[in-house]
C-alpha cells in the first residue's frame, strides 16, 4: 500500500532537489507565489528576533495507512481493534534519532545548546535566533510582506536544509507560509470567510434571504422544504439510540459562529418535543465562547444548523457535544483543535505554525490568556464539521502533517466527517487556480478543499430533490443556490480504498477538459458520500430560513453514523471509527442511492457529471440507513 507521505504530489509545491553534490543542502520548501493581497515591503532587519521552529518528523508515519486498514478494513482480523492514544503517541513519535541529528546540527552551526529547545512532546525543536542567523542557516532571504490592508508579515519565498537533515523535518516556521487572509472576519453572500487557518465559516450554509412563513411538515411538501421527517424518509432512519450514554457525538464550530438555545428551543418544539430546553453540552476550546453579542444568520446559522439536524435524527436519547473552539480576538485553526485532541500533537511549548495557527495566551486586548489546550479533551466517537480550507491555502507540508493526525484520531476509533464545500470545482469565494499556483476569480483551473482531500476523513457534498417530486423519486446533485464540491486532490495519490470506484470513473466517464484543469495523476478524488442539502428548514437568529449547504449534509451523515455506532455499542461491538475502507468495500456496493444526475460548476465550467457509481459530485450515492446498519451490525 502507498502511505500518504508516500502519496504527496510533490510537484505541487516544487519540491526537488535543488543543490550539487559539493554543497549537499536541499530545497526544502518552496512558495510559487505570494498570496493575493500581499507585496514584498523590505528586507527583514537582520538584528530582528526569528524563533525558528522546526517540526520533527514523525517516526513510522509512512505506514499510517497500513494500520488503519488494519482496524478499518471489513476483511481485517483485527478490524475494530482501535489503538488507544498511548499506542498512538508511541509508534509515531519522532525517533530518539531524530531528535539527535537536529539537535546535533544546529549546535555544529554556533548556535549554543542553550538556545536549542526540544518541546516536552518531543515533537518540535525551537531555536532562538536573529534574522541573519536564520537567513544563513535555512539559506533563505527574508521580507517582510505587506498587506493591501496595512497588515505585515514576515516569510521567505524557499528555504533550504542539509541532506542529511530534510528527512527529519516535515517543515521550519516561519518560512514560505503566510496568512493569506485577514484575521478579522467580513460577511457576504456566502456566509463567514475566515482566514486561511483561522477559521471563520468558510464553507456556507447559504440561504435565499427569505423567511419561512409556516413550516411544512407532510413528507409530500419535502421537495420545498426539508425537515428531520423528510430526511428520515428519504434514507430509511427508523432507529432510536438504545446506548446514548456510552456513545459520543461531536460538532465542531469556531468563534465567533455560535448557537442560539432560544432558536434550538423553537425549532424542538416544531420537530421534537423531546429535545426543548435540553442544550448541547459545550466544551470550551483555547477561550471558545457561545457568544450571543452579535445575533443574525452569518453567525448563528452554522451551529444552530448543524444542532437541530443533528439532534434530529438522533432525537433526545443521545447527548449531543458542541466544541467550541477559539476566542473572539484571534479565533482558532483546525491545529488548534487537534491540540486539544491530541496531547501528542499539540506544541504549546514549542508552537504550531504562527501564520495559520491562533498561538495562546492571547496577546491581543481582550483575547484569552489562558495556556493553549493540550490533550485536554476526550474525542468523540464521531466528529462533524462543516469548515474548510481551500487546499492551496496551506503549504504542503503543513496539510500532510495535519491529514496525518486525522488518520491518527482513526486508528482510536473517530469518524472525522467533513463538507467538501459549496463552489463546485471552484474553491472557496469561488476561487480558482492558475498556471502559477496562485488562486483567482477567473483561474481556469480546479481548486480543491481541505481537509476534504485528506485520505483520512470521509468527506460528505450534497444533494437535493428535483422541484414537485416526492421523497420516492431519485435525487439530484444540488444545482439550487450552491453546486456540491468535489474533484481530485493536487496534493494526496488516491488511497487503496478508493482506487477500484476512481480508476474506473476515469476509464467510463472521462471528464473532456484540456491537460491541467484539474489533477489526472490518480489523486485523492472526493466527496465519498452526500446527504440532502438544499431548502431546510432551519430556525436561526429569531425566524425560519431556508438554507442550504454542505454544511447541512455534513451534520446529517454524521448523526446516522453516529447512530450506527450506537447499535453496535448496544451490541457489545466497537465504534466504527474510520469508515471509508467499509463504504467503498463490495459488502457496501448495495448500501447506497446512486446519484446519476447534476453536475458541479466553476471555473468557467460545467465541472464534473454525476453518472453510475462513484463520482466527484455526489461520491457513492447517499446512505441507505438500514442496509448500513445491517452490514455494520455483521462484523465483529
Amino acid at each position: 500500500m502507498r502511505s500518504s507521505l508516500a502519496g504527496i504530489v510533490l510537484l505541487t509545491l516544487g519540491l526537488a532537489a535543488n543543490a550539487s553534490p559539493a554543497t549537499s543542502w536541499t530545497l526544502h520548501e518552496k512558495r510559487s507565489s505570494i498570496p493575493e493581497g500581499w507585496v514584498p515591503a523590505r528586507k527583514l532587519d537582520p538584528s530582528t528576533s526569528v524563533p525558528l521552529r522546526f517540526a520533527l518528523a514523525q517516526n513510522n508515519i509512512q505506514d499510517i495507512e497500513k494500520h488503519l486498514y488494519d482496524v478499518s478494513h471489513p476483511d481485517s482480523p483485527n478490524y475494530g481493534k482501535h489503538w488507544t492514544a498511548g499506542q498512538v503517541a508511541k509508534t509515531f513519535a519522532p525517533s530518539p534519532d531524530t531528535i539527535k541529528t537536529v539537535f546535533e546540527w544546529l549546535v555544529s552551526t554556533g548556535i549554543e545548546p542553550g538556545r536549542v529547545k526540544v518541546s516536552n512532546n518531543k515533537g518540535w525543536i525551537e531555536v532562538t535566533s536573529s534574522a541573519e542567523e536564520a537567513a544563513t542557516l535555512l539559506r533563505a532571504d527574508y521580507n517582510v510582506y505587506a498587506h493591501d490592508s496595512g497588515k505585515e508579515h514576515v516569510a521567505c519565498e524557499s528555504y533550504h536544509l542539509p541532506a542529511h537533515i530534510a528527512p527529519h523535518v516535515d517543515f521550519v516556521t516561519p518560512t514560505i507560509h503566510f496568512d493569506a487572509k485577514l484575521t478579522k472576519r467580513s460577511f457576504g453572500p456566502a456566509g463567514i470567510i475566515g482566514t486561511a487557518g483561522k477559521i471563520g465559516n468558510t464553507f456556507g450554509p447559504k440561504t435565499t434571504g427569505e423567511s419561512i412563513g409556516t413550516i411544512i411538515k407532510e413528507l409530500k411538501n419535502c421537495h420545498a422544504s426539508i425537515t428531520p421527517a423528510c430526511l428520515k424518509a428519504l434514507y430509511g432512519v427508523l432507529y432510536e439510540p438504545v446506548a446514548g450514554d456510552k456513545n459520543s457525538f461531536a460538532l465542531a464550530e469556531y468563534t465567533p459562529n455560535a448557537f442560539l438555545q432560544s432558536d434550538l428551543d423553537v425549532f424542538a418544539k416544531e420537530f421534537d418535543t423531546g429535545l426543548v430546553g435540553k442544550p448541547p453540552q459545550v466544551i470550551s476550546i483555547d477561550g471558545g465562547v457561545v457568544q450571543t453579542e452579535n445575533v443574525t444568520f452569518a453567525y448563528d446559522s452554522e451551529a444552530d444548523l448543524d444542532i437541530e439536524y443533528a439532534s434530529a435524527i438522533l432525537t433526545d436519547k443521545q447527548n449531543v457535544t458542541v466544541y467550541q473552539i477559539g476566542d473572539l480576538v484571534e479565533g482558532a485553526s483546525f491545529n488548534n483543535f487537534l491540540d486539544a485532541l491530541d496531547g501528542t500533537y499539540c506544541t504549546f511549548d514549542g508552537g504550531d505554525d504562527p501564520s495559520y495557527d491562533a498561538v495562546f495566551p492571547d496577546k491581543y486586548a481582550g483575547g484569552w490568556n489562558g495556556t493553549e489546550e493540550c490533550g485536554t479533551v476526550k474525542p468523540a466517537n464521531v466528529i462533524s464539521s462543516s469548515y474548510g480550507y481551500n487546499e492551496a491555502d496551506l503549504s504542503l507540508k503543513y496539510a500532510l502533517r495535519q491529514c496525518n493526525e486525522y488518520g491518527k484520531l482513526g486508528l482510536m476509533g473517530v469518524t472525522y466527517v467533513s463538507g467538501t464545500g459549496d463552489s463546485g470545482v471552484s474553491g472557496n469565494g469561488d476561487l480558482c487556480l492558475n498556471p502559477n499556483g496562485t488562486q483567482s476569480t477567473d483561474g481556469n483551473r480546479f481548486n480543491p478543499t481541505f481537509p476534504g482531500t485528506c485520505p483520512w476523513v470521509t468527506a460528505v457534498g450534497a444533494t437535493q430533490m428535483r422541484p414537485n417530486t416526492s421523497i420516492l423519486d431519485p435525487e439530484i446533485a444540488c444545482q439550487d443556490h450552491f453546486y456540491s464540491g468535489g474533484g481530485f486532490s493536487n496534493y494526496f495519490l488516491y488511497p487503496d480504498y478508493q482506487k477500484s470506484a476512481v480508476s474506473g470513473y476515469l476509464k467510463n466517464h472521462p471528464p473532456n477538459y484540456p491537460n491541467g484543469t484539474f489533477n489526472t495523476d490518480g489523486t485523492r478524488a472526493y466527496p465519498d458520500l452526500s446527504a440532502n442539502g438544499a431548502y431546510y428548514a432551519v430556525y436561526s437568529a429569531g425566524k425560519w430560513v431556508p438554507t442550504f449547504g454542505t454544511s447541512a449534509s455534513t451534520p446529517v451523515v454524521a448523526a446516522i453514523l453516529a447512530l450506527i455506532n450506537d447499535a453496535r455499542i448496544a451490541a457489545g461491538k466497537s465504534p466504527i471509527g474510520f469508515v471509508n475502507p467499509m463504504l467503498y468495500s463490495d459488502e457496501f456496493s448495495h448500501a447506497f442511492n446512486d446519484i446519476t444526475n447534476g453536475t458541479n460548476p466553476g471555473c468557467g465550467t460545467l465541472g464534473f457529471n454525476s453518472t453510475k457509481g462513484w463520482d466527484p459530485v455526489t461520491g457513492l450515492g447517499t446512505p441507505r440507513f438500514p442496509i448500513l446498519l445491517a452490514e455494520w451490525l455483521s462484523l465483529a
